[in-house]
């Protein structure tokens, strides 16, 4: 049996004359810990009899502020265990970006592993039509800190020169770049599905499990074809974000 962490102590200080309900700055105060490191993936926290004990709140109050960032992703219940911190979730905005880069801007460690790197015909890619006869296909496994997080399958025409060292050093668009690539249109479908046993395996998520899948071809500024990739993401550590303006 694995050892239980000693519960993390907060040290939380609330407004009983503010307009903002208790819980509300409860639960503001515990996500504040945990996005300075207060409090860290893996953290447990204060059991609700403890945390209402020595906050001077009744347990309702408690409970639905842990109950807020239960919902958000933040904390997970465990039986026999109690609440934790859950390894942060990759949050990305809809832009045409690459996962590498976006990774590495938040400040987290990324990882790669190459699965596959072959060549493969048009006939093999649904979806978009009109692709050059002769591509090449890369599978890559991609890592944030240590957790598995996305399996990404690209498919690039042959006049692009990628190689495993520079797959597992960098991103796949800035070694486009290198080679003179321009992005300027992306066309992109992002859905959500249950894993594949084999999906589910190779991310370590225990099934059924579900994923966010993302399609997105990409063309430079003549119109011509860059790549296209289909992408699989552990829902569980993973979100798409949009801003929406009226």
């Amino acid at each position: 049996m694995e050892p239980v962490e000693t519960p993390v102590e907060l040290d939380v200080e609330l407004d009983r004359t503010s307009p903002v309900p208790l819980y509300h700055q409860l639960a503001l105060a515990i996500e504040r810990a945990i996005e300075t490191g207060a409090l860290k993936p893996g953290d447990r926290l204060e059991n609700e009899v403890a945390l209402t004990t020595r906050l001077g709140l009744a347990r309702p109050t408690a409970r639905q502020a842990i109950q807020e960032l239960v919902n958000r992703g933040m904390l997970v219940r465990k039986r026999g265990v109690g609440t934790q911190v859950v390894q942060p979730h990759v949050r990305r905005d809809v832009r045409l970006t690459s996962l590498f880069d976006d990774l590495e801007a938040a400040g987290r460690e990324v990882g790669t592993e190459l699965l596959e790197l072959a060549p493969c015909t048009a006939e093999e890619v649904l979806d978009p039509p009109g692709l050059p006869d002769e591509l090449v296909r890369v599978r890559r496994l991609r890592s944030a800190d240590g957790v598995r997080l996305a399996i990404l399958t690209n498919y690039l025409p042959t006049w692009y020169t990628v190689d495993a060292a520079g797959l597992e050093r960098t991103g796949l668009y800035a070694l486009l770049r290198a080679q003179g690539a321009s992005f300027r249109i992306a066309h992109q479908t992002i859905g959500a599905r249950l894993m594949t046993p084999a999906e589910a395996e190779l991310l370590g998520e225990p099934e059924p499990a579900a994923c966010v899948t993302m399609q997105r071809s990409v063309y430079d500024d003549t119109g011509r074809f860059v790549e296209t990739g289909m992408h699989v993401y552990r829902a569980s550590q993973y979100t798409v974000r949009t801003s929406l303006v009226v």
